[in-house]
């Protein structure tokens, strides 16, 4: 399946995303539990785009048909930068993460990374994300380089 075409049913929808590496942290297509992020369930008739957070879900839209939801969630997928990421940095050492940068550029790998206060303003947490199917290539860089709890 090209990476362009809309599958036309959920089951295939699937099968893309893995296919083309997408990640399954932030959307629930297959039935995967997610803590937070968008997900399809079917209620009667109906198939429900919704979002959950915290435990909390909100029914965002209703579709009638399989080949509807699919289509408007391969959208929302395909243009969330976010769901094509991998983090393969995690850590407060930024020595660490000028090290795994340096691999990835050995290894012609694009990445981008940014830093969050995980410990508070003064101590940041430094995150390297690798996008699509980059993840299979650095995988193993994981163990090492995502080192925070």
């Amino acid at each position: 399946m090209n990476t362009n075409d809309i599958p036309p049913t959920l089951p295939e929808l699937e099968y893309w995303m893995k296919e083309n590496c997408f990640n399954f942290n932030g959307y629930s297509i297959g039935g995967n539990h997610i803590y937070e992020g968008f997900g399809i369930e079917q209620s009667g008739d109906y198939f429900i785009w919704y979002y959950t957070e915290r435990g909390q879900k909100q029914n965002l839209k209703h579709f009638k048909t399989e080949a509807e939801i699919v289509e408007y969630a391969f959208n929302q997928i395909k243009s969330d930068k976010w769901a094509k990421t991998h983090c393969v940095g995690f850590s407060a050492d930024l020595n660490k993460i000028i090290e795994l940068k340096n691999k990835l550029d050995e290894m012609n790998i694009e990445y981008f990374e940014d830093n969050i206060p995980y410990y508070g303003i003064e101590r940041p947490v430094y995150r390297v994300f690798v996008s699509g199917c980059d993840i299979l290539k650095t995988e193993h860089l994981k163990k090492k380089y995502r080192t925070e709890k």
